[in-house]
């Protein structure tokens, strides 16, 4: 259409009449040549293919287990502890069969010598460019897997310093991420005592000779509660909500999923909001 509009403009301003006839007929076969380009390439659904989303996701899933085997070697050898933590990330995941075996593969690249972690995560960072909430979350599951031991050693430390560095994550947001986390895993760690004490029974749940029912300790203080969404004692209600809304846009599950992580992650996503929710409602309820 905007060659006929084209066309006939300038053809009526060189030649009149028959200049804007002989520009609207030429605009006329530009307007069908260039749809017949459009056509070939897809049109605007070539915006919207999986294709791409697809792409990052491969990319997204092998360079997190490649720089976690990486992290888990920091020490000089990878423990049984970080072994059992990346089998038990891939049964989170549900990954079987093939995608399984490429999980380990590309863990096992991260233990070799030649690996480059700058190079990877660099490449990672150019397909990823502006999505910071994917890059966030790369950056929290392997401070996940160096935490997996209940220690965080300071060669793993310095190696997820690296990682945010190349993922272009400032000193100060990597603290912030750190110190979040830690809070997340000793609340993960409250979690499973908790739930280990109930499958004991109803029998375990009494105290010998008493006959009253003792509920195993499962209550979340305030400064967990705050420590969950990054925040210091001191916080408003007002720095509640806002950190609460902003913690939730970057772990929504779908829409990291749109952005590149793999679907077999989500539930990773799925239980960070969990854990912020339950964070929110707590101090929301003791408000």
């Amino acid at each position: 259409m905007w060659g006929k509009i084209l066309g006939f403009c300038f053809g009526f301003m060189f030649g009149k009449f028959f200049g804007a006839i002989l520009g609207l007929y030429l605009g006329h076969l530009f307007d069908k040549s260039l749809k017949n380009n459009f056509d070939k390439a897809g049109g605007f659904s070539s915006l919207f293919s999986g294709d791409d989303v697809n792409e990052r996701q491969a990319l997204f899933f092998s360079s997190c287990f490649a720089v976690m085997g990486h992290i888990a070697k920091s020490n000089g050898r990878i423990s049984e502890i970080h072994i059992k933590a990346a089998n038990l990330f891939m049964d989170e995941m549900g990954l079987k069969g093939e995608e399984r075996r490429e999980a380990q593969h590309a863990f096992q690249s991260g233990k070799e010598s030649d690996f480059s972690l700058k190079e990877t995560v660099h490449d990672f960072k150019e397909r990823f460019a502006k999505r910071n909430d994917l890059m966030q979350l790369f950056l929290e599951i392997q401070i996940q897997m160096a935490f997996s031991d209940g220690v965080l050693a300071e060669q793993e430390k310095q190696l997820l310093a690296e990682v945010s560095k190349q993922l272009g994550i400032s000193k100060a947001h990597f603290a912030f991420v750190l110190k979040r986390y830690q809070a997340e895993f000793n609340f993960r760690k409250q979690q499973q005592r908790f739930n280990q004490q109930q499958s004991q029974g109803q029998s375990s749940s009494y105290r010998e000779g008493s006959g009253h029912h003792v509920p195993p300790n499962n209550n979340m203080d305030r400064a967990q509660a705050l420590a969950l969404l990054g925040l210091n004692s001191d916080a408003s209600q007002r720095d509640i909500k806002v950190a609460y809304r902003k913690l939730m846009s970057q772990h929504h599950p779908d829409k990291l999923v749109s952005q590149g992580l793999p679907k077999h992650m989500m539930e990773l996503a799925v239980k960070k909001s969990q854990d912020i929710q339950a964070a929110y409602e707590y101090l929301k309820k003791s408000a």
